[in-house]
Order: C-alpha cells, then structure tokens, then sequence
C-alpha cells in the first residue's frame, strides 16, 4: 500500500514510544519474542570527549549550518541527551523455514552505537558481539538463478491475519535459541519513523517481512520510510534501481519481455524525471546541446539466464561485435562526448593493436552444429572485451554479466551495450533500443560472419565527422531493407543534429559553406602531481568541426581556415567536399603541446585564384565573440540557442589580394585580425594589404582533417 510511506516532505511528530510499540507488535507478527528488542544508545564517552575538545566560546548545544557537520552532530546528540535510546534493535533473521531472534549481550552493558550521521543499521557495533556462540544461524548461500524455482508466495493476508492476534500474543525469549547476527532497526529521525531492513538471502523471507511491516502499519496507522539492504537477486522479482552518481541520477530499470512494456517503461520514467524537474540534457556555458554525461546502456538476455540467446549461440556476440566493427557509425553517432581508447566504451579496434586479431582467432573457436557449454562464450571473449587497462566493464560490448565465474549474480546471461548516451527525448531512446532488437532477430536468424576490418586512423579521421557517418548509417538502412526490417534514414536525423549540430551556413557567389560540429576524442594525459595526490588529467583543449562545400569549382577556388588551405575530399557529388578542422580552442594549464597558441576564431575564406582575392567567407568564435566570459550556464534552450547563433558569423572574411606563399614567410606575417591570428602582409598605403596563404602537408594518418596546430611547426 503506497499510502502507508511517508511523504518526505511532510513532517510528523513520531516518538520513540511510537516506535518501540511498532517493533513490539511486528516481533510479535514474525513469531519472535520481543523481549529480544535492545535499545540502541549513543557513546557517551566519545561526545563527552568531543565535547571537551571544543573551544571554551563556543556552546556545544548550538546548531550553526556554518560549522562543520562534526560539530552539529556533537549539538544535535547533546541536546537530545545520553541516556535516552535513539533507535530500538531487534536482533532477526530466517532459517529453516522460520524466523529466529536472540538475546545480544555486550561488555559495556548497553548497546553504544559507532558515533556518526549514518542510519542506525549502519552504525551497530557488530565487533562486540559474541565470537564463538554455541549455534548461530549458517550463512544461507546464493541462490542458483539456473534452478528451477517455484511461484512466490503471497503474503499479505497471513501477515494481517498475524498482526491482528499480536494483541493478546505473548513469546517469551528462549536462551537456547541460535544466535542472530543481523538485526532489523528502528529509529526516529526529523519526526518520521524509520526501519533499517536487516540482510536477507531468502526472498520469500524479504516478501514476508515487508508484508507484516505493512500489515502492522496499517494497524498502527503509522507511515513509514524503509532503507537497509535490499531482497537477494532473484528473477522472480522486477526491480527498479536509483542510484545517485557524480553529477547524475543513474536508473535502472527492470527487463521487460514485449515492446510495448519497453515503451511504457521508457515514457514514464522521463515524465516521472521532468516531473522532478530532473532532465537527459544540459547545456553548456557557450550553449552546446549535449547530454548528461549518463549512459544509456542497453542489455540483452533473457529473463531466465538459461534461455539467454548469447549463452545458446554465442555466434550471435560475434554477428555483433563484427557488424559493430564493420559500421563504426553506430560506435559514435550515438555515444557520449568521450570517445576513444580511454573513453568508459572503447570499441574493439580503439585499444591493444593486435586485438583484431586475436578475435578473429576466437571466432574460429565457436563450435558449430553441436551443443555449446554456457561458459565458453565468457571464456573466449572475456580478454579480448576491455579497455587498454584490462577493465572488462569498461567496452562496448560488457560481457561481465553474461556468464562471469566469480559469483552467481555475475552469471545472468546478460550483454551490456554501454556506447549509448542518453537521448533528450524517448523516442531516440526508443530508435536505439529498435534498431539493437532488429539486429538480434536479424543475426538470430542469419549470423553475421565476415572478417573484421582494419580501419586505423581512419576511425578517428573520417568517422568523426558528420558526413561519413551518415554515409555509413545509410549503408546500414539498405541492408536492413534489404533484409526485409522496413528503415529509413530520417529516422536517424534527431541523432545527427544531437550529435553533430549546425553552427551555421552562408552563400558567397554561389558557393554554400556549412558549418556542423564535429567529434574530437580526449584522450588521457600522463601522471601529474595534485593537491589530493597524483592525477590523470584529459586534454580537453582541443575541438574539431566539418566544413562542407556545395557548387565548388576546386580548380579556381580554395577553402582556408586561418590562412591555411583546406584538404577538401570529395564526396560522391558533383561540386561537393568535405573536410574537418581540429584546433586548438583554449590553452588550459595541464594539455598536449603547449608552446602551441590558441587557433581561435575560425575564420573561413573562399579564395578566388583566377582573380586574386577572397570573395567572401564566414567566423566561428568558441567564445564570446565580444570577449565575455560566461559566468552562469545557460537557464534554458532559448538561451543556450542565442549563445550558439552569437558564436557564428556569416561574414568577416578576409580582405584585400591573395598570394600563395611559403609557410616561413606566413609564419613571420601572423597578426591579429578581428581576433583571428591571420596571415597578412601590410604594404605602405592600407589598400596595397596582401593576404597570404599556405599549404600545410598532408596527413597520411589523418588526410581528411585539416590540425591547425601543424601549421606552428618550428622545422
């Protein structure tokens, strides 16, 4: 009954008499005595001490929100007093079919709590307890979640058949009893009564225990809040996690077996996160559009891990993990703001060099046509799915809970996706989840074997920018058509302009110039010294953007960025090229060459060679344009836009003739130009100025990317 918890942000006056006689009646309810209820006190002796360590001006009774937390637990527990209990104990767990309790004895005489703020459950003193008692309950192993497992019982009308007899009930405490080292608590903090859970291996012995503890809430009438440890893994039962992470709010919810379940799951939980004014997107301080930083990974299975589909055919892992290598489009269009061997989802081909063929070798070894045993997938994938560093959680494809030999909750039959951000809207969500369940059934029913491709450079060079992922995306499309799953293209542009948004486009004389973001991955610095120990920092200072032509004639115009030429790369269509420019967009403390200045704003100039001049281009400033600094993040996604449309000019191109020359002498020329370290030459009269330009060789790794910061070459 949801009605029985408390609503936390109403306020109650629940005392401690409220709650000894809430763990009288649920003792009674589960059948133990309660004479076995040991009240829980505060270590005098401890804030006696803090509180005679504490300045002769300062009074220990005050609360101050300046002060350190110490010293307001120090106020708080003094001014409630030493010898009133703050919690009840009620020593509890299930064995054999029944539930035990046992009398706890301490050398002090009472039990005195670890000083603290944490829940009472928390701060028990579990090493005073007796070592070597004459019987004490056994450990209750793990469940094995490959076993055949009845129905779960229903609860609820024998617990209330229960609590309505405690009344008249009375169990005397037994000294023979076997000895209990867990404990069910109860405790009065800020009004609202408390019960800490005591851990549990039994999950018809947790159904039990939380069926009575609201059967005797609604006797009581009392609302409750439970914390403490939650049931055993058990696949019986659907759970929903919430769980608090650095800077976001991680879900997990629970697998569903039919789309429109999934579907339901999805558009509640982002109106149930709006509602909490909780989002899947931030901006940043110049106005980027960009998600949260959380992930949202994606597993496969089944909801007995005996059925998963991995463990029966691991041939279906090796259709995914080649159809992922073939098509890195799916690695990046839809992946976070880090990306690379050191990113949480490294591909297969982002880390160890020789790692292509190592997998090649443990596709061979996937028998075929005959009974597969469920820990050689595991076992012929599990060294080969990691990071650099050998962290088997951190890959694309997570095998850790597919069938792990550490522990039965490590065997569940489970592939975790982890290259997926969170999308701003449940529908992306849902295209993602659509198109992982059509490769399965696809895969399923046609394995996907072909030999794995050596892409090198060209991951982090062509496939970082917009263009060639699409032209990869839409090659995916046509053959899932041609496979018979109905796709189209549009459904993937929210993606596109997510992951690659438009910064801007202008015409000059025909010529139209786009402008999109592109990906830079960040990669780890080395070892530096840091005020809290040694720290690896990630050089963020560096950013990449696509430029695309249309109408381009390359014999008489050049594309520059910064005085130097553009390697413009065709892309099928007549008149059509594309590039990308990596610069260097700030100069943080701690970055890879920094002797290297800042190559900001971008300035773009079409020159004309048959007549000597730039006819016109465009400006793209990282910041500010004006030279402001920001102070607050966007408030909304009107403001981060206005920040965006400031921070691109259609205009601003270089003025006067052109000459192409050698890049000593550009180098001797630079200057500022409306921000822009450009190369011009100044003559005697201002009309006579001459803009120079230069080639900077090509990158055989990187020949579709144009780094500014080869242009500051000394030899």
């Amino acid at each position: 009954n949801p009605g029985l918890f408390a609503d936390m942000n109403a306020s109650y006056t629940y005392t401690n008499e409220d709650a000894l006689k809430f763990l009288y009646t649920l003792s009674l309810t589960l059948g133990v005595s309660n004479e076995n209820i040991v009240d829980a006190f505060e270590d005098p002796v401890h804030y006696i001490m803090k509180e005679a360590a504490l300045p002769i001006d300062v009074d220990p009774l005050d609360f101050d929100v300046d002060n350190a937390i110490e010293r307001n637990t120090i106020a708080r527990v003094l001014s409630q007093g030493l010898s009133k209990p703050v919690g009840f104990v009620l020593p509890l767990n299930y064995t054999e079919d029944t539930w035990v309790s046992s009398n706890w004895e301490f050398r002090r005489g009472r039990l005195l709590l670890i000083p603290g703020d944490s829940p009472l459950g928390l701060r028990l003193p579990m090493d005073s307890l007796i070592e070597n008692p004459e019987y004490e309950v056994a450990p209750h192993p793990e469940p094995d979640l490959f076993a055949e497992v009845p129905e779960l019982a229903k609860f609820h009308k024998k617990a209330k058949k229960k609590c309505a007899k405690t009344d008249t009930l009375s169990i005397e405490s037994n000294p023979g009893d076997m000895f209990v080292r867990t404990a069910l608590n109860i405790e009065i903090r800020n009004g609202k009564l408390y019960i800490f859970l005591p851990p549990l291996n039994h999950t018809d012995a947790f159904l039990e225990l939380i069926a009575s503890i609201e059967a005797v809430a609604a006797k009581l009438d009392i609302k409750v809040v439970l914390e403490g440890y939650e049931p055993a893994h058990d696949l019986r039962l659907d759970t929903i996690k919430v769980t608090p992470d650095p800077g976001v709010i991680e879900v997990n919810i629970q697998p569903v077996t039919s789309w429109k379940s999934l579907t339901d799951n999805l558009f509640t939980l982002y109106k149930d996160a709006k509602e909490s004014r909780l989002g899947t997107e931030k901006f940043m301080l110049d106005g980027k559009h960009t998600g949260t930083g959380g992930g949202n990974h994606v597993t496969i299975g089944a909801m007995k891990p005996s059925d998963s589909p991995l463990l029966r055919r691991p041939e279906l892992l090796r259709s995914l993990i080649t159809f992922w290598q073939h098509h890195p489009g799916l690695s990046y269009l839809f992946s976070g703001a880090f990306i690379g061997p050191t990113s949480q989802a490294p591909r297969v081909d982002e880390g160890r060099l020789e790692n292509l063929y190592e997998l090649e070798i443990a596709f061979s070894q996937i028998p075929l046509d005959e009974e597969v045993p469920f820990w050689i997938t595991d076992r012929l994938f599990r060294h080969m799915l990691t990071d650099i560093t050998g962290n088997t959680h951190r890959s694309e494809f997570c095998i850790d809970k597919l069938y792990s030999p550490d522990s039965s909750s490590g065997r569940l039959g489970i592939l975790e996706l982890r290259a997926f951000d969170m999308p701003p809207h449940p529908k992306m969500a849902l295209m993602q989840n659509l198109l992982i369940r059509t490769l399965v059934s696809l895969f399923w029913r046609k394995p996907y074997k072909h030999k794995l491709v050596r892409w090198g450079t060209q991951l982090h060079d062509k496939f970082l920018l917009e263009h060639y992922v699409k032209e990869d995306v839409k090659d995916i499309v046509a053959y899932l058509n041609n496979e018979g799953y109905n796709f189209e293209l549009d459904w993937f542009d929210p993606f596109f302009e997510f992951r690659f948004p438009l910064y801007g486009m202008a015409t000059v004389e025909n010529v139209h110039l786009e402008l999109r973001a592109a990906i830079e991955p960040w990669h780890v610095l080395g070892e530096e010294s840091g005020s809290q120990g040694t720290s690896r920092y990630v050089d963020s200072s560096l950013e990449r953007v696509q430029i695309k032509v249309n109408n381009f004639t390359p014999e008489r115009f050049v594309l520059t960025c910064n005085s130097v030429v553009i390697p413009l790369s065709p892309t099928g269509v007549e008149g059509e090229f594309v590039a990308g420019v990596k610069y260097k967009a700030w100069q943080p403390w701690s970055a890879l060459h920094p002797t290297i200045g800042v190559d900001t704003p971008l300035v773009f100039d079409i020159v004309d060679k048959w007549n000597q001049r730039s006819i016109g281009g465009m400006s793209y400033f990282v910041s500010h344009p004006g030279g402001r600094t920001y102070e607050t993040f966007p408030i909304n996604a009107g403001e981060a836009e206005s920040r965006r449309v400031n921070r691109f000019w259609d205009f601003n191109h270089t003025q006067g003739g052109v000459e192409y020359i050698s890049a000593s002498v550009v180098k001797q020329s630079l200057v500022e130009v409306n921000g822009a370290k450009r190369a011009v030459l100044h003559k005697d009269r201002p009309e006579d100025k001459v803009f120079l330009f230069q080639d900077v060789p090509l990158s055989l790794e990187y020949p579709n990317t144009l780094d500014l910061r080869r242009k500051w070459a000394k030899q």
